[in-house]
């Protein structure tokens, strides 16, 4: 059974995918173009590495042995084999700058090596935005422990300085900006599709609750394309029993700040979801399926001030909660399926038994991927590199890597529990004429959810039986 097939409601994911893929092409028109002179985003680039250069970074730049191991666990590398991918490589300018500005040595290197340009940065920009997804799997190899993916943030809030932000992430990143929006994804745009919800599937939404214990947030994928996440989450949420709400002023999971390098925008996001949870007294902030909210939300580090007075969540965690403790009481997947670690949920977040919960109490025929859990290989569409037409060979050649790993397993299905990666799956599947289906583990719940009736139905005949 797919998950789709539940409702008529909405259109289907492969349907969404065309209509959000028309959005995403229009986006380098709307990008912003450079304010600043050429020396005003030079010295912007390399005051903000400066500043965000503490001990853990300069102990990592300085501790690359150039064995070429993380080489064996990038995506890009291993499908283009092409030596500029290797992820040690991502670390070169940000090393220059480092040598030259403020380690022990800056008096040797300045002597030794020209100074960093403009054109430096420029040249360093497909290496920092259109082949690295930040999810990780290099930092496991590392026989130096050193965290790529995390010195590649710190080179895109460089690239930030320099406005040289790629033309689709830099119009999204200045729409969240200074509207507040994504692909206008406004509070009105919720009230609407909460309406739609309530009026065409007879489900309710709460919305703007004055108190509840679990706060749930949307996003701009489930209010633009594809009402399906919210619709099930719904279902989900008052099957459960749940006492819950939506806010309209903190319900946005998607953050731009982050995808971009834009720090004081991850601020921005970040806040008033926080204050929302606040206001409603929440103790539990559920996540959308939406990979790269977990990081930014979850260890965001302008919250490290102080503890929160409330868990945050993702939803498959919060699913697989629920299926563990027997409240979720789900109908059997009578499929064979395979499930993909989101990167930012599993490998960095360790959150890898709780999907797993939800698809075992559905009976579900699970089989592994060769790779799996930590060391699960990226769909190759992670840290806003769906959206960037410049990457599209690289995310192209790379998600191979997942059609070969899938096809092993002999699985029917697979699941995702992230919408950036579902995207990235659709493409992928409509490319390669892919005869696999792609399906959200959110909406494949709700599609099993067995209801009063049943469970009525079930405990009578099994009565009878006894």
């Amino acid at each position: 059974m797919s998950a789709t097939a539940t409702t008529q409601v909405f259109p289907s994911f492969a349907q969404v995918y065309q209509g959000l893929a028309g959005q995403i092409g229009m986006l380098r028109e709307m990008a912003p173009q450079p304010t600043k002179s050429d020396e005003q985003r030079l010295k912007g680039a390399v005051d903000t590495l400066i500043e965000d250069t503490n001990a853990d970074e300069a102990v990592w730049l300085e501790s690359c042995i150039h064995c070429g191991q993380c080489t064996t666990a990038c995506h890009y590398f291993q499908s283009m084999q092409d030596a500029k991918y290797a992820p040690m490589r991502k670390m070169d300018l940000y090393r220059r700058v480092y040598q030259r500005e403020i380690s022990p040595m800056r008096w040797w290197h300045r002597l030794v090596s020209k100074p960093v340009k403009l054109s430096d940065f420029e040249e360093a920009k497909e290496l920092i935005y259109d082949s690295c997804t930040e999810c990780g799997r290099c930092t496991m190899v590392c026989p130096m422990g050193i965290d790529t993916a995390s010195l590649v943030h710190h080179m895109r809030s460089a690239m930030v300085a320099a406005e040289l932000v790629p033309p689709e992430l830099a119009a999204l990143r200045m729409e969240q900006k200074h509207q507040g929006t994504v692909f206008g994804s406004s509070p009105d745009k919720l009230k609407e599709m909460i309406d739609t919800i309530r009026e065409q599937a007879g489900v309710e939404i709460p919305l703007d609750k004055a108190s509840a214990e679990v706060m749930v947030l949307s996003s701009a994928v489930d209010l633009v394309a594809n009402g399906n996440g919210l619709l099930a989450t719904a279902k989900i949420m008052n099957h459960l029993g749940v006492d819950w709400t939506i806010c309209s002023d903190g319900f946005e999971s998607a953050n731009f700040g982050l995808l971009s390098g834009d720090m004081t925008l991850w601020k921005q996001q970040a806040d008033p979801i926080v204050a929302a949870a606040q206001r409603v007294k929440a103790k539990t902030v559920v996540i959308a399926e939406c990979g790269h909210a977990y990081p930014a939300l979850r260890w965001n580090p302008m919250l490290r001030s102080g503890e929160l007075p409330f868990e945050m969540m993702y939803m498959s965690e919060f699913l697989g909660k629920q299926a563990k403790s027997g409240k979720l009481r789900l109908k059997p997947l009578e499929q064979r399926v395979t499930f993909h670690d989101p990167c930012k949920t599993g490998r960095r977040g360790g959150a890898f038994d709780e999907p797993r919960a939800v698809l075992k109490a559905m009976d579900a025929d699970l089989v592994e991927m060769p790779n799996n859990k930590e060391y699960n290989w990226c769909c190759g569409g992670g840290a806003g590199i769906f959206l960037l037409q410049d990457a599209t060979e690289l995310r192209d050649e790379s998600f191979k890597i997942k059609i070969r790993e899938v096809n092993e397993t002999g699985a029917e299905s697979v699941v995702v529990s992230c919408a950036s990666c579902r995207l990235n799956f659709e493409s992928g599947r409509q490319k390669n004429h892919w005869d696999k289906r792609v399906e959200s583990l959110v909406e494949l719940t709700a599609a099993h959810l067995i209801d009063d009736d049943e469970s009525a139905a079930a405990t009578s005949a099994q009565g009878a039986a006894q």
